[in-house]
């Protein structure tokens, strides 16, 4: 089980990039190489199930300690190391009742253990070619390791550890099964992805099977009419917010304008731009959405739909296929910032909207400073940042932030603005238009390319690795079975 997991994305609204790899050093080199800078994700339950396999250490009891335990014995020799029962059963053991605890069917008892074993022989061997090219991470670098992974979790390091003694984990296993983990990511990012080539050609081919899987998909420009239902709302106050929702439909069915219907009843930040919420892909909106949209033909609605906190009703303004939407060279860019105020039990909408409005207000009368507010009170990770979310290509950030970021003129802040992570104020500091979509185009090609090459080849480099080394099979009264 691999627990450890490079973080390439930080930024909650931003878009992710995805780099490709420097060529890895030289094996020396490797080994004095600083840890990943990148954070590590596991869960403490997660992380402490392949520790505590590994807790009870590899030697034998000693005749006179033993008492009524039995004296462990060898599984397998793995070129000059060993795998022992012991070993080999807390592994199973650990396995198995996180498969029970979700729900996943069991193998047969020999089939698992068959499948366990072949993992353990794999991951001492690659320990054991990491070992002899050097490759290391001293103490300092597992510190800060871990300290990513309680970060992850929201914990301190503390918390983290009294979580793995909780669950029955010596935090010193835990320490040395993390360490591992990075000496065997460290050891594949030499052997494999840094040998990764990618050809123009593999690129060219790609684009093409991309265009032609395109050209069967679409996406909707879409224009909407939403009639928030409040917060703790009575049944009472949810029958007149349902009745507001319907005369809208009634009007629209006699022939009402619906930019017109939007700026008068709709309680979207959208509203007074005729509730225009742009061009969208079918899948990335709510299910219940999309499956109302893709039943339109343009210039049709849809029936009122309802959500957790209103009624919708949703126009698919126009409809064209991906690959006339990838036509489109000139990429609007917006660089932007935010501050956000997550919804929470102690927080409702309504207050943090009025939060958010006393901040605006101040900004308005120029008796603060948008960044010294955002590193203040804003919940998001850009915070630090003054809230700078960088540059945002369309797509990039929800679509209820997406359009009333594009409303705005430069210099300018908008109203609280709901979307699904909270409410925001927002501000746009610069735009610029370019012709990046080709050279964005062959990025993606290249990192989908590397992805499913790093994925074909770190599996063959494994097989080769276990090929290489010496394993013998153990029978039960401690004779070679097989190598």
């Amino acid at each position: 089980m691999k627990i450890l997991a490079v973080l390439l994305c930080t930024t909650a609204l931003g878009g992710c990039s995805l780099f490709s790899k420097k060529p890895a050093p030289a094996p020396a080199a490797v080994a004095a190489a600083p840890a990943p800078a990148a954070a590590l994700n596991t869960t403490p339950a997660a992380a402490s199930a392949k520790a505590a396999a590994k807790s009870d250490g590899k030697g034998f009891l000693p005749p006179g300690e033993s008492g009524n335990v039995a004296i462990d014995s060898i599984v397998v020799v793995v070129n000059d190391d060993v795998i022992t029962q012991r070993e080999l059963s807390n592994r199973i053991k650990t396995v198995t009742a996180r498969m029970k605890a979700q729900n996943v069917q069991m193998p047969d008892a020999a089939d698992l253990r068959r499948q366990m074993l072949e993992r353990m022989i794999v991951e001492r061997a690659q320990l054991q070619m990491a070992k002899e090219m050097g490759v290391r991470v001293d103490d300092q670098q597992l510190d800060r390791a871990i300290g990513r992974i309680a970060e992850a979790q929201k914990l301190t390091v503390q918390d983290l550890r009294n979580q793995m003694e909780k669950d029955g984990t010596p935090y010193a296993a835990f320490r040395e099964d993390i360490r591992e983990e990075i000496i065997m990511q460290r050891l594949r990012e030499h052997e494999v992805d840094a040998k990764i080539q990618i050809s123009e050609a593999e690129v060219e081919s790609f684009l093409a099977a991309e265009k032609a899987a395109a050209a069967e998909q679409f996406e909707i420009n879409i224009s909407q009419i939403m009639v928030r239902i409040p917060d703790n709302a009575t049944a009472e106050v949810i029958a007149q917010r349902r009745a507001r929702a319907e005369e809208v439909m009634r009007q629209l069915r006699t022939g009402a304008d619906f930019a017109k219907m939007a700026a008068t009843y709709s309680d979207a930040s959208d509203a007074l731009q005729g509730g225009v919420v742009g061009w969208r892909q079918p899948e990335r909106l709510p299910p219940v959405f999309a499956e109302a949209l893709t039943k339109l033909k343009p210039g049709q609605v849809t029936p009122i739909i309802k959500s957790v906190g209103a009624f919708h009703i949703l126009k698919a303004v126009d409809r064209r296929s991906l690959a006339e939407a990838q036509a489109v060279a000139a990429v609007q860019q917006t660089h932007a910032r935010h501050i956000l105020i997550k919804v929470t039990p102690t927080m409702s909408a309504a207050d943090a909207k009025r939060k958010l409005a006393e901040l605006k207000e101040r900004l308005d009368n120029n008796a603060a400073k948008f960044e010294d507010l955002a590193r203040l009170v804003s919940n998001d990770g850009s915070a630090a940042k003054g809230g700078d979310l960088g540059w945002l290509a369309p797509g990039d950030v929800t679509p209820e932030f997406e359009a009333a970021m594009n409303n705005l003129k430069i210099g300018e802040v908008s109203q609280p603005v709901e979307t699904s992570f909270g409410l925001h104020l927002i501000e746009v500091l610069e735009r610029k238009s370019d012709d990046v979509s080709k050279e964005r185009e062959r990025n993606n090609a290249r990192q989908a390319i590397r992805e499913r090459k790093v994925e074909e080849a770190a599996e063959s480099w494994q097989r080769e690795v276990r090929d290489r080394a010496y394993v013998e099979f153990r029978t039960e009264d401690g004779a070679a079975a097989a190598k």
